[in-house]
């Protein structure tokens, strides 16, 4: 995924003698999304590739983007001529200067000789241990020479040695935790995804008996069909998750980081729990909770060694107690405005109609809290956000780098009127590509969760957030795409069943109730046992 320029002109020129299927983005930030969302998709790294200068830096809040959520990708950015550098030549910025904080490692390459070994080590470095992006910044010089290929058959890097295999004494302590607990909970991280873990994960909670509540990017790990599958904890999450949270005295965290949307107020957050953390990074392991039971490793490796360690259990009386919340907490958290298309009925009917089976992509804001709270995501790697940056305007270009890396699944990208303006130029790089992916727009005016917000904790001051729009189906024809428009309930189910008739990219314009809010709803600074069904709580 990339976008040529100066710098990288020698690069482009050998591209197609190299046999690479390269997609030509239409602006160098959604290279690095699109990169994401094929990474994510497919488990391997992505790559994406700009020019120097402001290409460059048109990749930063990319990798920012995917340092925070851990994703594997490798960028390679071109550079001045080496007499220039340093002398604020033309398109000329230190980018590995500008990315050290954003990225797991970067490369500023000098030799034409250490440009292969460089590049073996990337790639290592993105995928091994906790992954991450990692940019190559070569100069164009090298690029214009020639030398010997060799490329090393394996990878060595000073001081760097991941922890993959834990502690087998951690281990059993972790187990021990588990044997004593009457009222267990496991809280799933990105972590167990990235470990590709998810069979040996569902082998842990059938035999351990534990219900599992999901952070935004644990969706997909456990199918939230299944009795033990409680949903999504957090700011937005479901309000009988967070009550169990609340109760429960054992929370085993695997491949999770403790981010502040998921615990609310730290002092608030699980306390009559003991925790076992379980991460293959020990930076993240007591940074925000404190830990009782520290595990260091590879989720798929720790789950190996932890299995045979557990004795098989139900915990009757303590999901009866869960279960008599469930229904409850979710049906308060619904508004019904049956003048409009409900948020929750568009997501709801999407995963009816792919059978829960599609990639989903979203954007950031409102729909994509109704989408993680309303889809009921059954299998791995098909739920594909932004999650600790929330980037808006990634929804689009992670859907195209999605389907380049999955052709076989159907993908749906889920965004707001608001996100989607930011990145609306990659329709053009859909129908480049011929890709065959359905645009589902939640339409409804507004900057709609920054408006939420001034609703419920500024008096309505609805600063700066009410957002104008073009024709969202004449612009979709304008591109060549099949343009459809929803004003009604009744006209959901028939626009994506014609949506999935359509070979190729078609837009759906979902027009919603302008102050919809999404419920429920931790308040700022509060903790998650706080949270407000409606606009009277709080």
């Amino acid at each position: 995924f990339g976008y040529p320029g100066g710098a990288v002109i020698p690069l482009y020129d050998a591209l197609p003698a190299a046999g690479f299927h390269h997609v030509l983005v239409r602006f160098e930030q959604w290279a690095a999304m699109a990169a994401q969302g094929y990474a994510r998709a497919t488990g391997k790294p992505g790559v994406c590739m700009a020019t120097s200068g402001p290409g460059a830096t048109n990749l930063v809040t990319g990798l920012a983007d995917a340092m925070l959520d851990s994703v594997p990708m490798v960028a390679i950015t071109g550079q001045v001529i080496q007499p220039l550098i340093g002398r604020d030549a033309f398109q000329e910025v230190d980018i590995t200067g500008i990315t050290l904080p954003v990225t797991k490692h970067n490369y500023a390459v000098t030799r034409i000789q250490d440009l292969a070994p460089t590049i073996k080590e990337a790639f290592h470095l993105a995928t091994s241990g906790r992954p991450g992006p990692v940019l190559i910044d070569v100069p164009k010089t090298l690029f214009q020479q020639s030398a010997e290929y060799v490329f090393p058959e394996r990878t060595f890097r000073r001081g760097y040695q991941p922890t993959s295999i834990p502690n087998i004494r951690q281990v059993r302590l972790a187990a021990e935790a588990i044997a004593q607990a009457k009222k267990p909970l496991i809280m799933a991280g990105h972590g167990i995804l990235l470990a590709n873990a998810t069979e040996l994960f569902h082998e842990f909670v059938e035999k351990s008996g534990i219900p599992v509540v999901f952070t935004l990017l644990g969706l997909g790990t456990f199918p939230e069909q299944h009795p033990l599958g409680l949903g999504l904890m957090g700011m937005h999450g479901h309000k009988h998750v967070n009550d169990a949270l609340d109760t429960c005295d054992l929370l085993v965290n695997i491949g999770a980081r403790f981010d502040d949307r998921a615990t609310g107020r730290i002092s608030g957050f699980a306390q009559n729990a003991r925790v076992v953390h379980v991460d293959i990074d020990p930076a993240e392991i007591g940074k925000n909770v404190q830990t009782s039971v520290p595990v260091v490793g590879d989720a798929a490796e720790v789950l190996k060694l932890l299995i045979p360690e557990v004795e098989e259990r139900r915990y009757d009386d303590w999901m009866a107690w869960i279960d008599s919340r469930r229904d409850r907490a979710m049906s308060e958290a619904l508004e019904d405005r049956p003048e409009w298309p409900e948020p929750y009925t568009i997501i709801k009917a999407i995963a009816k109609a792919t059978n829960g089976d599609a990639i989903v992509t979203t954007d950031v804001g409102q729909h994509q809290m109704w989408a993680a709270q309303h889809f009921g995501f059954k299998h791995p790697d098909r739920w594909i956000t932004s999650g600790g940056l929330g980037t808006m305007g990634f929804g689009l270009p992670s859907a195209i780098g999605a389907k380049i890396g999955r052709p076989d699944l159907e993908v749906w990208t889920i965004i707001g009127d608001g996100g989607f303006q930011m990145s609306s130029n990659e329709l053009a790089t859909a129908v480049q590509e011929n890709l065959d992916i359905n645009i589902c727009i939640i339409n409804n005016g507004y900057l709609g969760m920054v408006r939420q917000w001034q609703d419920l904790f500024h008096a309505k001051n609805y600063s700066e957030v009410r957002i104008s729009a073009p024709n969202f189906e004449k612009l979709a024809e304008a591109y060549g795409i099949t343009g459809i428009t929803v004003r009604t309930d009744a006209e959901i189910e028939p626009a994506i069943e014609r949506a999935r008739s359509i070979n190729g990219p078609v837009l759906i314009d979902f027009v919603i109730e302008p102050e919809a809010n999404v419920w429920p709803m931790v308040p700022p600074g509060g903790a998650n046992s706080e949270m407000m069904h409606n606009r009277y709580e709080g």
